[in-house]
This record gives C-alpha cells, structure tokens and sequence, in this order.
C-alpha cells in the first residue's frame, strides 16, 4: 500500500508540470496585463519600466522556468490587478470556495444515497417516478439558471434569505468560516442548494441503476436462497458492492465542484477562489489564473488518490490482489 502511495505520488510530478506549462502558455499570450495596470496614457518608457519588473521582457522559456521554481518554493508572484501575492490572495479566498463545495457534497452524497436506495428497491412505486422525473430535470438545467430561479423565489419574491454575499464570518486562524454565525447559515444555503442539485441528480441515478444490477446478480440470489435477510442483503452486500462506481464518479464530481465552481460563486458573488478566478480574466491577470489551475490539478490528483486509497476498503478484490503480490 505505502509503495502504491509512493508511486501515485511520483506520479503528480509530471502531471503537475504539464499543467503548469499548458496553463502559463494559454494565459500568457492572452490581453495585455501592463496595459491594464499603466491605462492607455502609458508611455513606452513605462511600459518597459514595468515589463523589466515583472519579468515579461525575459524569453518565454526564461519566464516559464521562473515561474516553476518560485512555485516550487510557495512564491506564486504578485497579483498584476490587485498588487497582492499570489499565494496570499488564494488562501483567503479558499476557505470560502472549500465550505461551499464540501458542504453541498455531503449533503448531496446523503441525499442521493438515500433516494438511489430507495427508488432501486423500489423500482415501479409512484415516488419512484417521480424522484426519477425529477432528477432529470436537475440534470438537464444548467447551474446558472438554477441558482438564478433559487434567487428569484427565496430573495426577490419570498425576502427569506439574502442574494449574495457570505454574510458574516469568524477568522479561526487563517480559516475563515460562516458556519458559526446566523447570516452565514443564512447566506450559504442558497448556493449549496444550486450546487447540490445536479450531484443529487447524478448520484442517485448512479446509485439505482448500479444497485438494480447488483440485486440481479447470481450471487445475490444464492443469498436469497440461503434465506438471508433482506436487510443484510441489501446493505451489507448489495449497496457495498454498489459503491466502488459510485465512489469514483463521486469523487471526479467533488473536485469538479471545487475547481469550477465559478458559475455559482459569480451568479452569487461568493468571494471563493473561482470569483477571483473569473475577476482576473477580465484583467489579464497571468500569475492568478495559472496559480488558479495548478490549484485545480492538485485537487484532482488528490482526490484520485483518496479514490483509489477508498478501494480497498470497499473493493476486497483489491486487497487479496495486492495481497498475493
């Protein structure tokens, strides 16, 4: 297992560079960040004044090179917008961007479970058709207009919860969280609505239709023919068995939510990492979107690791596999 580990992780170190490469390459030759930050009165002195000080009078391959070692040691370079580190900017943004896509994946998760359980034991009852209608509807609409629609009805219409914002926060360290004020309940639960609904949609259709597979498998009827349980049944064999797919699209789907989550947190200005994100392409702003997509490949290749490391706990195939070897 600890050579398994070792070797995923050396693993990253290429696929952390590629990212890196893609990501400066695309963003670098994309507006004019001196411009942005000298206006269009700028001279050409200036100009160069300011292009020797961020280094974009260097060679591309200089530029890149420059880039990957400071990342190496944590120095992401300064903001070209705001003027601020890199590195600062994201770790005071980020604690918003994890509570919003963590909260509503555990609710999610909850929620589709219990409803892909419930309508694959039950396949031809009234709530079934309706849960699954519904779910198609959660799948089929984009997540702006959900999170629009939530607006209108809960803000606009009904005054119940407030359209934007976090609402008040508590510092805990450099941790700063909603969750232990009133109007950072209140504040939350509009876009963790928006974000959940199409991963409920997609967790219990998943859930329903891998447990109606495994339900008709041989080795669930010769259970059933020793006279077990339908409890024990379906709990014990039937839903674990049903996890080990469920577990991989669900953890794709959790680091998708945390990379992208910009359309949620723009539509309601959730001062998370992908607001910033979108804020600096309007600015040009290189060193924030490449930080921003390293970010993002770093969540993906961990949560493939949580991932696999999940199926051995789920998987005992895996375990006497790995066993034998």
């Amino acid at each position: 297992m600890i050579l398994f580990l070792l070797r995923r992780l050396g693993q990253t170190v290429p696929v952390m560079l590629v990212t890196a490469f893609l990501s400066f390459a695309a963003f670098r030759f994309i507006g004019d960040p001196v411009q942005n930050m000298l206006g269009q009165d700028a001279t050409a002195a200036d100009r160069a004044q300011l292009e020797a000080v961020l280094g974009l009078d260097q060679p591309f391959p200089v530029q890149f090179a420059r880039f990957v070692w400071s990342a190496v040691q944590g120095d992401f370079g300064i903001s070209t917008r705001i003027g601020q580190p890199v590195l600062q900017l994201i770790v005071e943004r980020l604690p918003a961007t994890l509570e919003l896509a963590l909260l509503s994946f555990v609710l999610a998760m909850a929620a589709g479970l219990f409803l892909g359980v419930t309508t694959a034991l039950n396949p031809r009852s009234r709530m079934t058709k309706a849960v699954m209608a519904g779910s198609l509807i959660g799948v089929s609409l984009p997540n702006f207009l959900i999170g629009i629609g939530l607006i209108y009805v809960f803000s606009v219409q009904l005054g119940w919860l407030p359209a934007f914002g976090r609402g008040e926060t508590v510092k805990l360290g450099w941790w700063t969280t909603g969750l232990l004020t009133v109007s950072g309940w209140k504040a939350i639960i509009l876009p963790t609505l928006s974000l959940m609904l199409f991963q409920v949609a997609l967790i219990l259709r998943l859930v329903r239709a891998e447990m109606g597979e495994v339900l008709a498998s041989d080795h669930i009827r010769f259970a059933r023919a020793r006279g077990l349980s339908d409890r024990l049944i379906n709990f014990r064999y039937a839903l674990k068995n049903t996890m080990v797919p469920v577990i991989t699209v669900s953890g794709l789907q959790l680091g998708t939510v945390i990379a992208f989550a910009v359309v949620t947190e723009t539509v309601f200005q959730w001062p998370g990492v992908g607001l910033l994100f979108i804020n600096s392409v309007n600015f040009s702003d290189v060193p924030i979107m490449a930080t921003y997509l390293l970010l993002v490949s770093v969540i993906f290749v961990m949560i493939n690791l949580i991932v696999d490391c999940l199926y051995y706990l789920f998987d005992p195939r895996l375990r006497a596999g790995a066993a034998g070897h």
